[in-house]
């Protein structure tokens, strides 16, 4: 089960570095995350200012 970013994200950038596997980019409004990529881990939720991030 892949994770996704709601609309609470401020576009802060801090999950994008902590993705093991790359699957967090910059989106138009917001970063997004690739459901095929994402393996779960969870380290983005831990990094997340607004609690935007949640498993899908």
């Amino acid at each position: 089960m892949a994770h996704v970013i709601n609309d609470e994200c401020i576009s802060c950038g801090a999950c994008e570095p902590e993705c093991p596997v790359e699957a967090i980019s910059e989106g138009d409004d917001k970063y997004v995350i690739n459901a095929d990529t994402c393996t779960d881990c969870g380290a983005c939720v831990d990094v997340c200012p607004t609690e935007a991030i949640h498993p899908e």
